[in-house]
């Protein structure tokens, strides 16, 4: 299914896109804030124990699905993955509605 677009969804696409982009360096910037003050805290109080690497690790782990998914590298977590799953969804929940009434 192709979508014509106008201007003003063209705009809106476009400011969503820029939205979630800014989410992403905002996480990105909380990612590398909070984990340099825990490398810190990790090195004053028990530098023989290392352990700020388990939440820069899994944190790190969101922030790179996080990113694959703001600039539409996986296409499962894509626009058109998207679509045809709402497509779909719309498709059964009127298959059902078919159903009851009949």
């Amino acid at each position: 299914m192709e979508l014509n677009f106008n201007e003003e969804d063209r705009y809106f696409s476009a400011k969503k896109k820029v939205e979630k982009i800014k989410g992403f360096y905002g996480n990105l910037a909380s990612f590398l804030g909070v984990n340099i003050v825990l490398l810190v805290i990790n090195l004053l109080t028990s530098p023989e124990y290392l352990w700020f690497y388990w939440p820069l690790m899994w944190w790190g782990l969101g922030v790179v699905f996080h990113g694959l998914k703001v600039f539409d590298v996986l296409p499962v977590l894509g626009k058109d993955w998207e679509e045809k799953k709402i497509k779909e969804l719309m498709e059964k929940e009127k298959n059902n509605n078919k159903e009851k009434w009949q």
